[in-house]
């Protein structure tokens, strides 16, 4: 932990600024210089590009960034994930490997996890990966793999030992995207966005030093990103760019490099049922007038209110130095889905029919026709509804756990094919 006091790393801070950051410089250059000088991401270890701050010194930092209009580290998309795991999880060598390219925006990632038979049993996965002559060889499919189209490596989960219960057999691994026996194919959605993909992996190759974790101990490294998925999603997600009419060379590749990489996020606001647009509506066409609705809008807005001091509450222990972040993320990511349908209910409360319809007449231009028919993928999207409710039963209320038929070595159980 740093012991400076907030004052001095608002005056260190902006004193470093004044002497590194021009915006004339190019968007790699400046993050190279971002990342050697430890503002990239100071609450990460000093040893691995930061200054061991808490999470208040950092947000001081984050403040001065954003005030000034400097442009951060690379953290749009799976990259986060991918970062954060590798810090937790890794050993030396993969963080030294793999973090800076991360920050620094020179490598993407994806996320490759879930299967078409094991998408919220994850651990039901089938994927193989077999140790050929001190390289691992890996065959299977994933599936929702955000980004996996333009991404350089992934991370990976794959079965490497079937003769022990399923959550001990698995591996995680850093796998490079770009080689032969990795083939990427995007999935058509039903509101028209092609967000995630396919992954083939036919004797696609990882090598030895990849494996993150040790083998065997995929569960205890996948839990950890899943801890952060919903952590860093909870009951929203944010994907702004630098805010303010700033001029130079950084800021035109940052907002081109943004625009490549939220591309796939631009239905996720409709995903969550769009709140927002709840109250402007109702006043717009007088179903604010009747009172059944306004009822619906009510409970609406109550059960927002109530995530949002939930999400606080939990942010506040986590800043206290809690590092339990899986029961906190797993009540966030319920509450999104709750909320998002009774948004898509009041949606249809409000503007009837028109709810159905798409194009230049229909409700806000159409924007609430596709909040109804992607508001169910929230409820299924890094862990369904049903296994949120698990974690919170067993971690929160510790209640017991449910009877399992799924015990013993894996290759005996039954599974989808």
């Amino acid at each position: 932990m740093n012991e400076m006091s907030l004052d001095d790393i608002t005056g260190e801070v902006n004193a470093w600024l004044d002497e590194n950051w021009d915006p004339n410089l190019s968007l790699e250059d400046w993050r190279r210089i971002l990342v050697d000088g430890g503002w990239a991401t100071p609450h990460w270890p000093s040893q691995f590009f930061g200054r061991d701050f808490t999470l208040e010194q950092s947000a001081v930092v984050a403040r001065i960034f954003n005030e000034r209009g400097v442009v951060p580290v690379a953290q749009t998309g799976p990259r986060r994930l991918a970062a954060e795991t590798i810090l937790a999880m890794g050993n030396d060598d993969q963080k030294s490997r793999y973090l800076r390219p991360i920050l620094t925006g020179e490598h993407s990632w994806c996320q490759l996890f879930s299967e078409p038979g094991s998408g919220s049993d994850l651990a039901g996965l089938s994927t193989k990966a077999q140790l050929v002559d001190g390289r691992w060889i890996i065959n299977g499919q994933k599936v929702w793999n955000t980004s996996a189209h333009h991404a350089d490596y992934g991370i990976l989960v794959a079965r490497t030992d079937w003769d022990v219960p399923k959550h001990q057999g698995i591996s995680f691994f850093l796998i490079h995207m770009h080689q032969p026996g990795v083939e990427v194919r995007p999935l058509k959605q039903m509101n028209g966005h092609a967000s995630f993909n396919e992954v083939f992996m036919t004797d696609a190759v990882v090598a030895a030093e990849d494996l993150v974790g040790g083998e065997g101990n995929g569960w205890a490294v996948a839990k950890t990103t899943l801890s952060y998925e919903r952590r860093l999603g909870g009951v929203g997600r944010s994907f702004g760019g630098v805010q303010g009419d700033w001029r130079g060379r950084v800021y035109q590749e940052y907002e081109k490099e943004l625009t490549i990489a939220n591309e796939p996020y631009t239905w996720y606001p409709q995903r969550q049922g769009r709140v927002d647009l709840v109250l402007p509506r109702a006043r717009e066409t007088g179903a604010i007038q009747d009172p059944a609705t306004r009822q619906e809008i009510a409970r609406l807005i109550c059960m927002q209110k109530g995530a949002s001091l939930a999400s606080a509450a939990a942010e506040a222990k986590r800043k206290s130095g809690s590092n339990e972040l899986v029961p906190a993320g797993s009540i966030g990511k319920l509450a999104a889905s709750v909320i998002a349908r009774q948004a898509a209910h009041v949606h249809t409360l409000i503007s009837s029919a028109d709810a159905m319809r798409s194009g230049p007449d229909s409700a806000e231009n159409g924007l609430v026709a596709e909040v109804l028919i992607s508001v169910p993928a929230i409820s299924i999207a890094g862990g369904t509804d049903e296994i949120q409710r698990n974690i919170i039963s067993e971690r929160v209320l510790t209640m017991p756990k449910e009877m399992r038929a799924d015990t013993g070595p894996f290759r005996d159980i039954k599974r989808n094919e």
